[in-house]
């Protein structure tokens, strides 16, 4: 059986085109600076990288979105800052009042 397997690939080896290819073949798999599993690497990253890129551009639209509701009227402002940024006017006292869970 060895003998047989030898027989086909010892001819094969002493192929010079054959060899030369299967050498590269090797090369490029594991060595090169762009073998096989960087590229595998590189590619989930990029994915990864993706992903992340479409939930920011979805969380641009809303900001968007508020953005435009709150800066459409001078009252929707006041409200914005009275909320979000406890801004008063200065004849008003403001309390906050927290819920410690």
């Amino acid at each position: 059986m060895l003998k047989k397997a030898l027989k086909v690939i010892i001819p094969l080896l002493k192929n010079f085109y054959f060899s030369t290819g299967f050498f590269l073949l090797i090369w490029v798999t594991f060595f090169d600076a762009n073998d096989l599993i960087s590229q595998i690497r590189l590619s989930g990253k990029l994915k990864d990288l993706e992903r992340e890129r479409d939930y920011y551009i979805a969380r641009i639209e809303e900001v968007k979105k508020e953005k435009h509701q709150v800066f459409g009227s001078q009252s929707q402002i006041e409200k914005f800052a009275r909320e979000h940024y406890l801004m008063k006017k200065p004849t008003e006292d403001l309390y906050i009042i927290s819920y410690n869970r």
